[in-house]
């Protein structure tokens, strides 16, 4: 049950940021390519990288299986969970080739796979850097 509520509170924390950080962009980039979840997508894969190269030196270096499993569900399965909505990019995928916008709807979707991909190699080579000979 503690788990549950550990994956809730992360969650609630990443899915505030999202509605934060996205209408922070949509309110600065009006229509064509949905760059509001493009970023959330993108700094949420990252961090996934990031907070799970990091748990993984964290056990490396000894420190209780169950203490770690908490930091990732808190933060890998809640707060990203929350802040990531590849849902929502999928959508606005379809709703850019309805209305004829192919090449944004291809580049949405081919762009979102190929950047958070690479976001996420990006933090795991940052958790990495960061666990210096642990990592």
């Amino acid at each position: 049950m503690f788990e549950l509520l550990v994956v809730a509170a992360g969650g609630g924390l990443g899915a505030a940021a999202r509605f934060m950080v996205d209408g922070e962009i949509r309110a600065r980039h009006n229509g064509g390519f949905p760059w509001g979840t493009f970023v959330v997508n993108v700094t949420g894969s990252f961090l996934i990288g990031l907070f799970t190269t990091l748990a993984f030196t964290l056990s490396y270096l000894g420190v209780p299986h169950g203490t770690v499993r908490l930091l990732q569900l808190a933060l890998v399965v809640g707060l990203c969970g929350g802040y990531t909505t590849f849902s929502t990019s999928t959508v606005e995928s379809v709703r850019l080739a309805q209305s004829g916008r192919m090449r944004l709807a291809l580049a949405n979707s081919l762009g979102t796979l190929m950047v958070t991909v690479t976001a996420a190699g990006l933090g795991m080579w940052l958790g990495t850097v960061l666990s210096g000979p642990y990592g």
